[in-house]
């Protein structure tokens, strides 16, 4: 007679077995929650608020120069480069992306983010406060 192996599927196994969280998927979580809030404040101040429905050029530069809004569009770049680059990421894993090439393709998308940002950040405090 063939001895089958039993499992324990006792809650308390379940939850042992199943992978914890990375850093990665968290701080994707936590960005695409601040994307819903910061795009949903960046429609309504750049669009519904305003009289006939969008700012001149003028009003978007005294915008911006406000210290608040500064940080707002900001970190909404923030937001958008790093999940952007995370989901990325993560689609290449899904598709197999294992061992050096996948610690270069990350370090790879690691500058492309970070010259984003930077270059947004730039641009940002150009149109805010010229020069």
């Amino acid at each position: 007679m063939a001895t089958q192996l039993q499992e324990d599927f006792s809650e308390a196994t379940r939850w042992r077995r199943r992978p914890r969280p990375t850093f990665a998927w968290l701080t994707q979580v936590v960005s695409g929650v601040l994307l819903v809030v910061l795009l949903t404040v960046h429609m309504v101040a750049q669009h519904l608020v305003v009289e006939g429905g969008l700012r001149t050029y003028d009003q978007v530069i005294a915008w911006i120069r406000n210290p608040l809004v500064f940080t707002v569009e900001a970190l909404l770049l923030i937001c958008v480069t790093w999940h952007g680059i995370a989901g990325v990421h993560a689609v290449l894993l899904d598709l197999g992306l294992r061992g050096r090439t996948e610690r270069i393709v990350a370090r790879i998308l690691g500058d492309v983010a970070v010259a984003t940002v930077l270059y947004g950040l730039w641009l940002l405090s150009r149109i805010a406060f010229g020069g």
